[in-house]
């Protein structure tokens, strides 16, 4: 066939007419549009209004400059650091999609000349030259040569498909991925030589199609749900708070006779309860929840990358901690993705595991039934060319250090594979005379054999295939593949062939994937297996790797589920461990029907086909080695498609939402703590107790100190005993029934000590005779140490609140440093702070009182501990 290609000019006119190869890519909203967007989170919105009620009292000259602008500062912090974070985040993402993106090429004919060009520029009509390797850039029809396609990529599976020239005349279904004519974009040429005609480009290919059906939103993640819940509730806490300390003033003027006697006093009067009102506000909001949550990331995924683990998208990784059901792909990540020989048996079923264990007469015959019979080749120590089988084959005998055993031999004729057969065949010349060795399927070999060659070397007889009928039985039970070699005198073989030896050949599962698995069912998790295997295959592989146990665990083909409603489905569930022969859409029901019953469900996939399901999961791992879609659509890339690194993945998942809860029960003991003393504190006082806590202190609290304690508490080591938890329900509150009170109890014991330094004339006079200001200064520092001591109880559920500090050095670094920052807040704080400096018997009595927070709570944790035996 003569085949000229487009000019130039045809190729501008294509492009105008049809579209360009380019996908769609659906970009990110910028980040202006994600800071604009922060603004409606309920914790803004409650800081907005009490920037705006700080602004008219600045105004009104009830206010110094430095309160808005403190506010101001909170808000853009608060709103921006997370924004940003994700802006970065996606960012690295589309740097490395546009690096894979550029390495693409396709070689077409392009002004009768054979021109390689990126594959953006590939237009409908092109003719695109077509070599082992190659990965197709659009979709068309073959109109020269033969090639075998790795749809895997399309369809998961993972037998070669054959594509051939479109006879005159023929027609195809371009939606049946099997017709032996028409190519997809994305798919891999395996092997042979072909020109095709590009037909489709850009998104109209199935590629592309699947491409930008990925790129829809999903549904928020738990974390995102518990955090929305929290930011209400505190907000609701902090109007509420507001709301009643305005009318707590002004009842108590009522009250106590103080009533204002002119306009201007009422308004003096209002406008105190109102900046108290805002101190509440200041007081309510955890500033410093949104740094966590990004300082979190950063710390976790810089760890996380050491262990093969990429986290793509902000929100996988805490989503991952919550997981409830992971459906996993058996290929490459529960099994080594790679066929292995597993075992030899002779023609009298001796057995052995190692080329080395073999008798050397048995050996050198396999040696050249498989090494010279095979189509894949050593170079450089890498196996290059033939099928899997092959390739498997010439491995082991690279490993036996057999690899020029080609080299060693005449070959007089090759046939390959052949499916008639089921088998391939080469004939050698040894000592003038024609050998033939055969290898093919198991049970088409053997008979043909008459004949077995025993561990001398000698020609046996072979009377009955009994034993080896059930040898084969007992291997394929175990999944195995079975093939023979045989070995026959002159150019025959179709009979009277000598068996050599039967091999078991196994994708074989991988040893830490066994434990892997364990931890995660362990951690409550349960695992349901997705492959494209036949059944009894697919239940030998999961028995092996721990995924079946009971007799009542359930095993299904695709056709099974097809059969059932989603309610039938939903029922076996909880019992589902493995589908076999599963296809692309089945992966995306199971994860409807499991979100439907609110399970958090992960999904690992690899190739555009599970892209869809990859996208609707909570948490989509995709494989290192899959697509770029697949990538896209995941949540985190598992570089080594290894279970293992699942099961890590959750792992610093749990870590870091065990993190966050850790620091909301430091920051929220501060927020509780603050309210109750700003609200309690001017209701006992007279006009110089309006305000206990400033707003610029309570910023510097939240947005400093925080600050630190985020890093603290992000610093905090994955720990293995996190897997042996339940996971977290979506709808389950972030703060815990035990939370809640570890917060009351701690906020009441600062909130006590801060109040007694001011009205508990025992405690206050320790103090000696000094002013007000004086002992506000050191209601602030007894405060700021009282939360940071009881750092030390967040930090751990244990007894000791020392326990494996060892292994968060950053935590006693921060802690230092905010001590160092305390002393240095109030010693030099001045008029700004509203402080003055305190002397050494006033900070030892302040360190004290805030000291006791750590016993007062290892008390709760021993009548916590007492009542739930």
């Amino acid at each position: 066939m003569n085949l000229k290609g487009l000019t130039t000019k045809e190729a501008e006119q294509s492009r105008q007419k049809h579209g360009s190869n380019v996908l769609t890519d659906i970009p990110s909203d910028p980040l202006w549009k994600k800071i604009l967007a922060g603004f409606k989170d309920p914790m803004i919105m409650i800081l907005l209004v009490a920037l705006v009620v700080q602004v008219v009292l600045f105004f009104l000259h009830q206010a110094e400059w430095f309160e808005p602008a403190g506010i101001l500062v909170a808000i853009l912090i608060a709103n921006g650091v997370s924004s940003i974070s994700e802006s970065k985040q996606e960012g690295k993402a589309s740097a490395l999609k546009a690096e894979e993106l550029a390495k693409e090429t396709a070689k077409v004919i392009r002004d009768g000349k054979l021109t390689e060009i990126h594959v953006t520029e590939v237009v409908v009509g092109d003719i695109v030259y077509l070599q082992a390797g190659d990965k197709i850039p659009a979709d068309g029809v073959v109109v020269e040569g033969k090639i075998a396609v790795d749809q895997a990529a399309l369809n998961g599976e993972t037998e070669e498909a054959e594509k051939i020239v479109l006879p005159e005349g023929a027609t195809y279904d371009k939606a049946d991925l099997l017709n032996p004519y028409y190519i997809y974009r994305g798919t891999v040429v395996c092997s042979g030589e072909a020109h095709f005609e590009v037909k489709v480009v850009g998104d109209k290919t199935l590629f592309g199609e699947l491409a930008l059906e990925v790129q829809e939103d999903t549904r928020e993640t738990p974390l995102q749900i518990k955090l929305a819940k929290l930011a209400k509730q505190i907000s609701t806490f902090g109007y509420v708070g507001a709301i009643c300390i305005v009318i707590g003033v002004l009842a108590k003027s009522l009250i106590t006779g103080e009533i204002p006697d002119t306009a201007y006093e009422w308004i003096r009067l209002i406008m105190n309860a109102i900046t108290v009102a805002v101190t509440i506000i200041v007081c309510a909001v955890p500033e410093g929840l949104p740094m966590l949550t990004s300082i979190l990331l950063s710390f976790q995924s810089l760890k996380m990358a050491k262990d093969n683990v990429l986290v793509r998208k902000i929100n996988g990784l805490e989503t991952a901690g919550s997981l409830s059901l992971l459906f996993s792909d058996k290929t490459g990540t529960i099994t080594e993705g790679k066929l292995s020989v597993v075992e030899i048996a002779s023609g009298d079923v001796k057995c052995y595991d190692s080329f080395e264990k073999m008798p050397a007469a048995l050996s050198s015959e396999m040696i050249v039934g498989i090494g010279v019979n095979n189509s894949a080749s050593v170079s450089d120590g890498n196996i290059i060319g033939g099928n899997s089988t092959d390739r498997a084959l010439m491995k082991f005998v690279a490993e036996a250090h057999q690899e020029d055993v080609k080299s060693k031999v005449e070959v007089k004729t090759f046939n390959s594979f052949d499916s008639n057969k089921k088998s391939s065949s080469v004939v050698i010349l040894r000592n003038g005379k024609c050998v033939t060795y055969v290898k093919g399927a198991a049970e088409k070999i053997i008979d043909r054999c008459t004949h077995y060659m025993d561990e001398n070397g000698e020609r046996k007889e072979l009377t009955s295939t009994a034993a080896l009928t059930e040898y084969s039985d007992s291997q394929a039970s175990r999944s195995m593949r079975l093939l023979a070699v045989a070995m026959a005198d002159g150019e025959n073989d179709e009979s009277g062939l000598t068996l050599i030896c039967v091999l078991s050949i196994r994708d074989n599962v991988r040893k830490e994937a066994v434990d892997a698995i364990r931890e995660v069912k362990n951690a409550g998790i349960q695992v349901v297996m997705v492959t494209g295997d036949r059944k009894e295959t697919a239940a030998a592989i999961a028995k092996e790797a721990g995924l079946i146990e009971n007799p009542d665990d359930v095993v299904m083909t695709s056709a099974e589920m097809a059969e059932k409603t989603d309610d039938e489905l939903k029922a076996l569930l909880p019992r589902l461990r493995v589908v076999a022969r599963a296809l692309p859409m089945d992966k995306s029901r199971l994860v409807r029907v499991a979100q439907e019953l609110d399970y958090v469900v992960g999904m690992t996939g690899d190739g555009v086909n599970d892209s869809p399901a990859l996208k609707k999961a909570d948490v989509g791992f995709a494989m290192g080695s899959g697509t770029e879609v697949a990538k896209d659509a995941g949540d985190i890339t598992i570089m080594d498609d290894n279970f293992l690194s699942i099961e890590k993945a959750i792992l610093y998942g749990r870590t870091m939402f065990k993190s966050i809860r850790k620091f909301l029960i430091f920051q929220l003991t501060v927020n509780v703590a603050a309210v109750f003393t700003c609200f309690i504190g001017p209701l006992m006082g007279g006009k110089e107790h309006s305000v206990i806590l400033t707003v610029v202190q309570l910023l510097l609290v939240n947005l400093a100190m925080d600050t630190l304690a985020a890093i603290a508490f992000g610093s905090e080591p994955a720990d293995k005993e996190f897997m042996r938890e339940k996971p977290i329900a979506r709808n389950a509150s972030i703060i815990s029934k035990e939370m809640l009170i570890e917060i009351i109890i701690s906020a009441v014991y600062i909130t006590a000590i801060c109040l007694g330094i001011l009205f508990f004339p025992p405690l206050r006079d320790l103090f000696g005779d000094v002013d007000v200001t004086y002992l506000k200064s050191a209601v602030f520092a007894t405060f700021m140490m009282a939360i940071t001591f009881n750092g030390f109880n967040a930090r751990t559920s244990h007894l000791n609140p020392l326990h494996g500090i060892g292994k968060n050095k950053n935590f006693l670094l921060v802690m230092i440093g905010i001590f160092v920052l305390q002393f240095v807040f109030v010693t030099f704080g001045g008029e700004v702070l509203s402080v003055e400096s305190l002397t050494p018997m006033a900070w030892a009595i302040c360190i004290g009182l805030a000291f006791m927070v750590i016993p007062i709570d290892i008390v709760r944790k021993l009548i916590t501990k007492a009542m739930s035996k």
